[in-house]
């Protein structure tokens, strides 16, 4: 692999599929046989964040592999952008439980969490790297 690009899109397959069948079929079971009480909303979240995880890493890394940067992202970068993502949309789930979603709320976060990946991604270009 040539160290002046990112992974390919191929290398997270399996771990995509893996949080998938995990995430989507935990769901699948969990909407299907449980009642929804304190634990298994819990539950809900945290499968809501390995299937959603899952969805994004192949589409995640299909973009940053077409789009670089300098420094081209690691897989670590890759992986905590798709976690980003899952966090987000059940982070967006929790507040619509709840009847406080709005739109403007929906928008702030997804600019907090944008500036924040921005923030860490000007801190990996500024390391000094001789």
């Amino acid at each position: 692999m040539d160290s002046q690009s990112s992974p390919p899109v191929r290398s997270f397959l399996l771990s995509a599929l893996i949080l998938c069948i995990l995430g989507w079929g935990g769901l699948f079971a969990l909407l299907n046989y449980t009642l929804p009480t304190v634990g298994p909303r819990w539950l809900f979240f945290f499968l809501g964040v390995l299937a959603l995880t899952g969805t994004a890493l192949p589409a995640v890394a299909y973009l940053n592999r077409r789009f670089p940067s300098t420094p081209p992202v690691s897989s670590a970068v890759i992986l905590r952008q798709a976690i980003e993502f899952g966090v987000y949309v059940s982070t967006l789930a929790w507040l619509q439980f709840g009847r406080v979603l709005n739109l403007s709320l929906a928008l702030l976060l997804a600019l907090g969490l944008i500036l924040i990946e921005w923030l860490l991604r000007l801190r990996e270009r500024s390391q000094f790297k001789p």
